[in-house]
């Protein structure tokens, strides 16, 4: 690969990584306001099953304009890891933004309040699953804002290792 077909297939990535950063935005909000309202959360997963989709959609573009309908595997390997470390990165800002300064402890609160209803007792206890259920509780409660966003850019950088394989 040549310097110039790196700069071009780092400013696709960029590009693509934020549009998928887009997505997933939709998604985060859908699903913190799913917590109150059951539709957005089914519409955070929807949103959430369709990266795959954009992601090859993105690599499509890629190749027939930015390669010119020619890819090896290598490099659309390559392409898809850094739209998956861009998206996260920028999905990681916003993750630390919300938890630092508009969250307040709702979102554990909504965890504990879904969890303290007949239903989540019930469903805990059918499972056996008390302690480990406070246990995890008092860990979100116990996170930072920054534990939050290197969480989530975590799992969404190692997912863009495996999602094209």
């Amino acid at each position: 690969m040549t310097p110039q077909e790196y700069i071009q297939l780092k400013a696709f990535a960029r590009q693509d990584g934020a549009f998928l950063a887009l997505l997933w935005i939709g998604s985060f909000v859908c699903y913190i306001l799913g917590l109150t309202n059951p539709m957005l959360g089914l519409v955070a997963m929807l949103l959430i099953c369709s990266t795959p989709f954009l992601a090859a959609s993105r690599l499509r573009h890629y190749r027939d304009y930015g390669r010119e309908g020619i890819i090896s595997f290598a490099r659309s390997y390559a392409y898809t890891v850094m739209i998956f470390f861009y998206a996260g990165v920028l999905l990681a800002i916003v993750i630390y933004l919300y938890f630092a300064f508009m969250d307040k402890g709702m979102f554990v609160g909504k965890l504990i309040e879904i969890l303290q209803s007949p239903e989540g007792k019930q469903a805990i206890q059918a499972y056996g699953m008390e302690a480990q259920m406070d246990e995890n509780i008092k860990f979100l409660a116990d996170m930072r804002p920054i534990d939050f966003a290197l969480n989530m850019l975590t799992v969404n950088i190692i997912s863009g290792f495996f999602r094209e394989k």
